[in-house]
């Protein structure tokens, strides 16, 4: 019998607010069913210690951490290099940190998105509209682009932020515009696919909705949220209550957490075991 170790594989989770984030329990799940000897770590990080959580990890052998709101972006000037994905979107979800020290920033969010929408609805050749521009938007836009969307209208407040996403759609080799976002506006009659990309919703503050027209959402449309906790989000209910198929968070947290815990350990989780157990927790 070999020597016996009792030193885990650590990853985790920084973000601020962090106790609605159900990763820790889909991973760790995973982690089991794969007899893996691994943990991982839900941590709350304020914005100003963010440089500091992200040196402790390097400095406890860490093998990477994913990074929710508000790090995405900020994450990066902390990072080594980067995947082509994360560097066009311009924001990280997920860190890895290599046998050499070296940490790797990858955006596994809008591939995560893609993968859940396949699961009901070919991208390929729908109009997206796109609520939102922060992180989470980039993702979306950009990965529905490179899936093969047919156009992608980004909606914001904001002009700047909104034209950067729409910036990176048309660089990624999509065609797409921005649209002011005025509490109450509908979205574009024509399109396929609108996807919430706002925190609004999100646990504790569960019967917000974005602020559209909702009586603008057609039968035809599907209608995504990335809120994940509570799984079926007061902005889906309102979509479903149009006719509009639905497609929740939690396709999308399970398919990027496949992936990251395949980048840390080179084992590929079981998606089955991972969503029935968010479903437990969450419901």
């Amino acid at each position: 019998m070999g020597q016996p170790s009792f030193l885990s594989m650590l990853t985790g989770s920084f973000a601020m607010p962090a106790a609605e984030n159900p990763t820790v329990a889909i991973v760790e799940a995973a982690y089991r069913a794969a007899g893996l000897d691994a943990r991982y770590l839900n941590c709350e990080v304020h914005p100003d210690d963010l440089d500091a959580a992200v040196g402790g990890a390097w400095a406890m052998g860490w093998r990477g951490f994913n990074c929710s709101l508000p790090h995405k972006v900020a994450v990066m000037s902390y990072l080594d290099e980067f995947a082509e994905s994360a560097r066009l979107i311009g924001a990280v979800n997920c860190v890895v940190i290599g046998r050499d020290g070296r940490a790797t920033g990858y955006n596994t969010d809008g591939q995560g998105f893609v993968e859940s929408l396949r699961a009901v609805r070919d991208p390929g050749g729908q109009r997206f509209v796109v609520l939102g521009a922060g992180g989470a938007a980039r993702a979306v836009a950009v990965e529905s682009a490179l899936a093969g969307a047919a156009h992608v209208t980004v909606m914001s407040r904001d002009p700047a932020p909104g034209h950067a996403v729409v910036d990176l759609v048309r660089a990624a080799g999509g065609q797409g515009d921005w649209a002011k976002w005025n509490p109450g506006d509908g979205v574009d009659p024509d399109a396929d696919v609108v996807v919430n990309t706002t925190p609004v919703g999100m646990f504790p503050e569960v019967h917000a909705v974005p602020p559209i027209d909702y009586s603008s959402i057609g039968p035809q449309m599907l209608a995504a949220d990335l809120v994940v906790n509570p799984v079926h989000t007061r902005f889906l209910d309102r979509c479903a209550a149009q006719g509009a198929q639905t497609l929740p968070g939690s396709g999308m947290l399970v398919n990027q957490a496949v992936l990251g815990i395949q980048m840390w350990t080179g084992v590929r989780p079981d998606f089955e075991i991972m969503h029935n157990e968010l479903m437990r927790v969450l419901t």
